[in-house]
């Protein structure tokens, strides 16, 4: 026999080998091991499993540790719509307004001092994490909206005349369609829109198609926030270049998922917002080319844009101050940055491959239920969906099921058209329930919500 030194054996918890109950004393047990060369040269001590990145941030996010109705565990699978935001961001936010709330670029006092340091160095995070050339060409917004807006009103109005081109496809968000119709209106130019290929994919080859000398804009989303498709934007940005057009790109669920790189892409212009990526609501961001951003006008008038004030005219200050009119989302814009940090140091390419791997396990498990209608391509090795799933159930309005998932079980899903109604009339539908996950969902919250679902299907089918 030889003595074993330094070596610990992880046994089973002794509760799981006997029945505790089967003693009628208390009385220690002593276990004592000898081990011999030969059992010890095959001796295998069973590694612990690997934790998700889901179970290992959730820490940071209290409002997930939380029962809603009837004590039920909160199941939040409602990402596509809004992010929840970890104790750091939060802690950043109110450190702002409990240490150094200020207006920004107006005062020499400290905590002005301090605001501005803390706000500028928030759009530096932004243009680094999107691998802008330089903060400059980063505008802070109220939202992804308001930064197509700006684009829409200062740029479009300035380059867009009758006769022009619009390429955008059916997919897009509203807020991706209705400045272009506004416009459209105004000026005389012509909206063309790209349908959906057999996989309910945007047709990328009927896009290109479409392009010609007449295109002076594509407008499209980096990923679908109903089909949960992923457009090739760096082939589109060189085809649009190719016929002397810019290109906008959509990226509110693409920049809080995966690595996202404007100069990589080719991109003219790029927005996004703080509240899909663990920021606060109130702020987004465009990114703009530097040679665009300094030949286009003001969006709005007021303070901070300006240069000098006459009363017969005005002169405006450089880009980004041009395009930020008045008090900035201070705290918001800050928080952002704080946001930025957190992702960061998880890195972008994990949380992918971590959403990859969560996309196929929900598109799974819901693909087996009966009369389940999933929207959007079918992935594969070369196909890759968002963490997302849009889908109806044969027989049942997606609110109905929304609102039992949410009451009878505590699993927060959006049901309606998810600001895409023509997308959704093109499907020939009115609206879809949507279960959309983020790197802090695990599988066992899809387990959950299949099991609810089931439960759901059961009980609506159960008066029929």
């Amino acid at each position: 026999m030889m003595t074993m030194e330094g070596v610990v054996l992880k046994l089973p918890c002794f509760s799981q080998i006997v029945n505790p109950n089967s003693f009628s004393n208390r009385t220690p047990l002593k276990f004592r091991f000898n081990f011999s060369k030969s059992s010890v040269a095959s001796l295998s001590v069973p590694a612990a499993a690997p934790v998700s990145l889901g179970h290992a941030t959730r820490p940071d996010f209290q409002i997930l540790h939380q029962n809603v109705y009837n004590g039920s565990k909160l199941v939040y699978l409602d990402n596509a719509a809004t992010s929840q935001k970890p104790s750091a961001v939060i802690d950043t936010v109110n450190n702002y307004y409990k240490s150094y709330n200020s207006n920004v670029h107006r005062g020499i006092h400290f905590l002005s001092a301090r605001a501005t340091d803390e706000y500028e160095m928030a759009r530096r995070k932004v243009a680094s994490f999107v691998n802008a050339s330089e903060s400059s060409e980063i505008v802070f917004t109220r939202n992804a909206t308001e930064a197509i807006n700006l684009v829409a009103y200062s740029w479009g109005t300035s380059n867009l005349k009758a006769g022009d081109e619009i390429v955008v496809t059916i997919a897009e968000h509203h807020s991706a369609i209705v400045p272009w119709q506004i416009l459209s209106e105004k000026t005389g130019a012509v909206l063309k829109f790209v349908s959906l290929t057999e996989d309910e994919v945007p047709d990328a080859k009927m896009l290109q198609d479409l392009l010609s000398t007449k295109t002076k804009l594509v407008v499209v989303h980096h990923v679908s926030n109903v089909l949960a498709s992923v457009l090739p934007i760096k082939d589109i940005a060189q085809w649009a270049h190719d016929v002397g057009a810019r290109i906008l790109v959509d990226a509110c669920q693409s920049v809080p998922h995966m690595v996202v790189d404007v100069q990589n892409l080719g991109v003219d212009f790029l927005v996004a917002s703080s509240h899909k990526m663990c920021g606060p609501t109130g702020v987004g961001f465009l990114y703009g080319k530097s040679e665009l951003l300094a030949a286009m006008p003001p969006f709005l008038g007021g303070g901070e844009m300006i240069s000098d004030v006459f009363l017969d005219h005005s002169t405006y200050a450089d880009p980004p101050s041009r395009f930020e009119a008045g008090t900035p989302a201070i705290g918001e814009a800050i928080g952002l940055g704080s946001a930025i940090d957190y992702l960061s140091q998880i890195g972008m390419q994990k949380i992918h491959d971590y959403e990859v791997e969560l996309a196929n396990y929900l598109y799974e498990n819901l693909h087996t239920i009966p009369g389940v209608r999933i929207y959007g391509p079918t992935p594969s090795q070369t196909v890759h969906r968002a963490a997302l799933c849009s889908f109806n159930v044969e027989g049942l309005h997606p609110t109905d099921i929304a609102t039992f998932l949410d009451q009878q079980h505590g699993v927060a899903i959006r049901s309606g058209h998810h600001c895409a109604q023509p997308l959704h009339r093109y499907l020939g539908i009115n609206a879809s329930a949507r279960a959309s996950l983020y790197f802090y969902n695990t599988k066992e919250d899809v387990d959950d919500f299949i099991r609810a679902l089931l439960d759901t299907i059961a009980f609506f089918t159960s008066f029929k």
